[in-house]
């Protein structure tokens, strides 16, 4: 059985005042995909997800499970799309289950916390168990270390209960147990229903152990775009300015030793 196509992207260009830095990209996205992006420092990997998150003004043509992006309102487009980035912070003293209720504003019609339904407490406990963060749930955000911080974000980027996330750089501040089991979540999290994920990533080896497909990009235009199993490693010697499979095999030898 085919995938739903949930993401399209046609000719998106988008940038930073008269500057553009992601130029004529298409792209498409399946229920179930894992896409990680990979890219340089200003390639336009954060620009992209900024764009379809609603977030930057852009060009061209942006479909979301039928529906064109710059036609749904803020409240219709949170209900298809998500965007966990890599500068969030904790601006309020709430605590950890109020402030993973605000990932709920999307699907309720009064003030927050006062028009909270049933649907979304259980939405909001299991969102914070499938980010290992429910028992935090009583703490005040402000006194988490970075690590616990970024699980409740992401427990609130589920709670929010979107067909799309789109994640920079998700493991900033994690450990390596954390930054595994995020990928554990995200893989979980994909699997239920009609849900992909687009993931931003620094780090080579975590991107392509949490993916099934890739985007390479250099400046701002896809260089490669297909699954991981299938790429071009070669590509990224190009793209990164050095030998990557070379570094790679260096830094993990150690682990080969008996």
């Amino acid at each position: 059985m085919e995938q739903t196509t949930l993401l399209t992207v046609e000719y998106l260009s988008c940038g930073y005042g008269k500057t553009e830095v992601i130029h004529d990209l298409a792209l498409q996205v399946k229920a179930g995909e894992r896409l990680c992006i990979l890219g340089p420092n200003g390639c336009g990997k954060t620009t992209l997800l900024r764009a379809l998150a609603g977030v930057l003004d852009w060009t061209g043509r942006v479909e979301t499970d039928g529906v064109l992006l710059n036609e749904l309102s803020p409240k219709q487009r949170a209900k298809k799309i998500a965007l966990m980035s890599q500068f969030s912070q904790a601006s309020f003293d709430y605590t950890v289950y109020e402030a993973v209720m605000l990932g709920r504003y999307a699907h309720q019609t009064g003030f927050l916390f006062s028009a909270e339904t049933e649907a979304d407490r259980a939405a909001v406990e299991e969102a914070l168990r499938l980010a290992d963060a429910w028992e935090l749930r009583e703490q005040p955000v402000t006194k988490l270390s970075g690590g616990q911080l970024q699980r409740v974000f992401l427990a609130r980027v589920f709670a929010q209960n979107p067909q799309i996330i789109l994640l920079d750089e998700p493991a900033n501040h994690l450990d390596l147990r954390s930054q595994a089991e995020l990928i554990e979540s995200l893989q979980n999290w994909t699997a239920e229903g009609e849900r992909c994920v687009l993931g931003v990533f620094h780090d080579i080896s975590l991107a392509l152990s949490f993916a099934d497909t890739a985007l390479l990009l250099e400046q701002g235009r896809a260089l490669a775009h297909g699954p991981v199993e299938e790429l071009d490693v070669s590509l990224l010697d190009g793209l990164y300015g050095m030998n990557v499979r070379s570094y790679m095999e260096r830094m993990y030898e150690r682990w080969m030793v008996r």
